[in-house]
C-alpha cells in the first residue's frame, strides 16, 4: 500500500496464470465485483500505464498493477439512536449480535432504521470503505437472520478482515431447524449457487453459479424436524438456505425456500403453534471465531440465541422428547 489512495500489486509465480480480477481481488482484500467496476471505470493500470485491461485476462509472474482507489462517496446518512447488542468493542472493530429483522445497510426501500445507521450514531463515524457507501461492512446477514456480526472501524481493519473472508481463514458456524431428518449425519455440500433461472429474486443450485461450500451436522432430531449445525466457507447470497432446502431441509420459517410449508394437524402440539408463530426464518449465525486483524488475538464470540428460537426449540423437545440423541449415534 502506497497511501491511502492507491494499491500496489505484484504478480507472483503462485497466482501466475490465473484472472486478473480473480488476483487482484485476493491481493487486495476488494471485492471481485468491486475490482471489476474499477477495472470499466479505467482505475487500475497495469506497468506500461495501460487501463484498457479485460477482467477475464490472465496474468504472469511479475506483473505489477496499480488500482487508484475512488475517493469515498459522500454519504447522506443521519445516525440513529438504534439498541446494539454488542458482544465485542475495540478501537478496530465491533462484534454484535444483530437482530432478526433489521436490514444491514440502506439500500431501495430501506432508507433508515438499518444497522449502519445505528452504528454511525454509535460511533459517531465510520470510514466509507473504498468509495463505497456501506461504512465498515466487510460481510451481511440477511434481513430475517439473527447472530453475530463483525463491523470494522478503520480502513486498515477492513482490508485485513476482508482478506480473511476472501481466504476463509475464520470460522463460522450457524444454526438452523429445519423440516426433515436425513439418513446422515454429516455432510460437506460443494454445489454452486446462482440465480433462479425463472424466479430472478431467488437464488438456486445452478452449475453456472459461483462455488459454494457448506458443511452440515445434525445436532438433534425431534420427531419430523432437525437442528442443524453448518460451517460456511464460502458466502453466497442466501447460501444455506438454498443449500439445504437443495438437500430436503428446508428451514422452518423460511417463506421464500420452504415453499410455504404450514404445520398440519399431524405436527404435535406445542411445536405446530411454535411453528406457525414464526415470522421469519429458523436461521441464527451463532460462532464468529478469528485472529484479531491488528493484535492477532484470537476472538470467539457466540451470539445468544434470540427469544423466538429458543422458544422454537423448548417446543420441539417439548413436543417429542430427547430420544433423537440415540439416533444420531446409530448414523455414520
Amino acid at each position: 500500500m502506497d497511501d491511502d489512495s492507491f494499491l500496489s500489486i505484484t504478480i507472483t509465480a503462485d497466482t501466475a496464470g490465473k484472472r486478473l480480477d480473480a488476483v487482484l481481488a485476493a491481493e487486495s482484500g476488494l471485492s471481485r465485483s468491486n475490482i471489476q467496476s474499477l477495472l470499466r471505470d479505467g482505475h487500475i493500470a497495469n506497468a506500461a500505464g495501460e487501463t484498457d485491461l479485460q477482467a477475464s485476462c490472465k496474468v504472469w509472474e511479475g506483473d505489477s498493477f496499480e488500482i487508484t482507489l475512488p475517493p469515498v462517496k459522500q454519504m447522506n446518512l443521519e445516525p440513529e439512536a438504534i439498541s446494539l447488542d454488542i458482544l465485542f468493542e475495540d478501537e478496530h472493530l465491533i462484534i454484535l449480535n444483530k437482530p432478526a429483522g433489521m436490514v444491514v445497510h440502506p439500500s431501495h426501500g430501506h432508507d433508515h432504521g438499518t444497522l449502519v445507521h445505528a452504528l454511525l450514531h454509535h460511533c459517531n463515524s465510520l470510514p466509507g470503505i473504498n468509495g463505497i457507501e456501506r461504512p465498515g461492512i466487510v460481510h451481511r446477514l440477511d434481513r430475517d437472520t439473527s447472530g453475530s456480526l463483525v463491523i470494522a472501524k478503520t480502513e486498515l481493519t477492513h482490508r485485513r478482515l476482508s482478506e480473511m473472508f476472501a481466504e476463509h481463514n475464520l470460522n463460522r458456524q450457524y444454526v438452523a431447524w429445519s423440516r426433515g431428518t436425513p439418513n446422515w449425519r454429516e455432510k460437506r455440500i460443494d454445489l454452486p449457487i446462482g440465480r433462479h433461472p425463472r424466479q430472478r429474486q431467488k437464488m438456486a443450485v445452478n452449475e453456472r453459479g459461483k462455488d459454494s461450500v457448506t458443511d452440515v451436522s445434525i445436532e438433534h432430531v425431534y420427531g419430523p424436524f432437525s437442528q442443524v449445525r453448518l460451517t460456511l466457507h464460502t458466502g453466497r447470497t442466501h447460501q444455506i438456505r438454498v443449500h439445504l432446502t437443495h438437500e430436503n431441509l428446508p428451514i422452518l420459517g423460511d417463506a421464500v425456500y420452504a415453499r410455504s410449508y404450514h404445520p398440519g394437524a399431524e405436527i404435535r402440539q406445542p411445536a405446530r403453534q411454535a411453528i406457525a408463530d414464526l415470522t421469519r426464518q429458523a436461521l441464527h449465525a451463532e460462532l464468529l471465531e478469528f485472529d484479531h486483524p491488528i493484535t492477532g488475538q484470537l476472538l470467539s464470540f457466540r451470539a445468544p440465541l434470540p427469544a423466538d428460537l429458543a422458544r422454537l426449540r423448548d417446543a420441539l423437545i417439548s413436543s417429542y422428547g430427547q430420544m433423537e440423541a440415540a439416533m444420531i449415534h446409530q448414523w455414520s
